[in-house]
């Protein structure tokens, strides 16, 4: 066995000592959220919650799963899910074939293009115009949720870039056997460019997924996302002046909704985490 210097050692002490801290201040406010979630009332009202659950009770989290607020929150959490699923394939879709049409050199007025849409990074109408925009558009409905925010620019600049770095050979040869751009698409592509389209791909249903102004804005209240209702009930368990008969405090409510809506990203995120490093640094690799 390789024997260490002293420097190299003192080196990986360090290291192992500030990743270990990194860790723990990462993993702190969740193992907080639950115990807050899971707590007893009085322990929560009195902020003796510091690390672990204090007189444990479930009363919260059953409130929300089959209790009093269980409607009002399956149906925002249906929503969400509806906003995430439908919105980050209509947002692929789109990005992909915009993405493979400038990664093509032939394309008419390819560079205009490419520069209007890198000007929507750069520029914007406004809070209020960009409001009123949408509202002309009648982008006031579930629907119009999916489409009014169709796609980013950054987003189908990735992917150009990461088109660009596909062997042209490749499709050149698919081309004589016989393929259309569909198929050249598709079969070539798409298949890879798994790391990219994986990464693009989280992005959107990360944004779908945490989306609130403007869903709490432009949508009615049946059809209001996760994140309008979780904002509706820390400010509930905020206003002192209300009074509850309930055994827990509005602050587990508050943190028991947290946990909840966070447990689709965990479990999805680890899947596609493996291809974040891959994906952005080779999409973003400038032409």
């Amino acid at each position: 066995m390789k024997r260490l210097d002293r420097s190299e050692l003192i080196f990986r002490i360090i290291s192992y000592v500030l990743v270990t801290l990194f860790v723990l201040s990462t993993l702190y406010p969740f193992l907080y959220a639950i115990s807050m979630a899971i707590s007893g009332e009085q322990a929560v009202s009195e902020g003796r919650i510091v690390l672990w659950p204090v007189n444990i009770q479930f009363d919260a989290v059953k409130a929300l799963i089959i209790g009093e607020h269980a409607k009002r929150f399956w149906i925002a959490y249906t929503n969400t899910l509806f906003y995430t699923f439908y919105g980050t394939v209509f947002s692929m879709l789109l990005s992909i074939f915009a993405a493979y049409a400038l990664s093509k050199t032939n394309l008419p007025f390819k560079r205009q293009i490419a520069f209007l849409i890198v000007f929507t990074m750069w520029f914007s109408a406004g809070l209020i115009p960009s409001y009123i925009n949408y509202r002309e558009l009648y982008v006031n409905n579930r629907w119009g949720i999916i489409y009014g925010f169709g796609v980013q620019a950054f987003n189908i600049l990735l992917l150009r870039n990461y088109f660009n770095s596909i062997s042209k050979e490749i499709e050149e040869a698919a081309i004589v056997d016989g393929a259309n751009e569909f198929q050249v698409m598709s079969k070539i592509y798409i298949p890879m460019s798994k790391s990219a389209i994986a990464t693009v791909t989280l992005f959107y249903a990360l944004s779908r997924w945490n989306g609130y102004f403007w869903n709490m804005r432009l949508v009615q209240g049946n059809e209001h996302p996760l994140q309008v209702v979780l904002r509706s009930i820390t400010e509930r368990a905020q206003n002192t002046d209300i009074i509850t008969n309930h055994p827990y405090s509005d602050y587990s409510l508050a943190y028991a909704a947290i946990i909840l809506s966070i447990i689709p990203i965990i479990i999805i995120y680890p899947y596609l985490q493996k291809y974040f490093a891959r994906g952005v640094n080779v999409g973003g690799v400038k032409e």
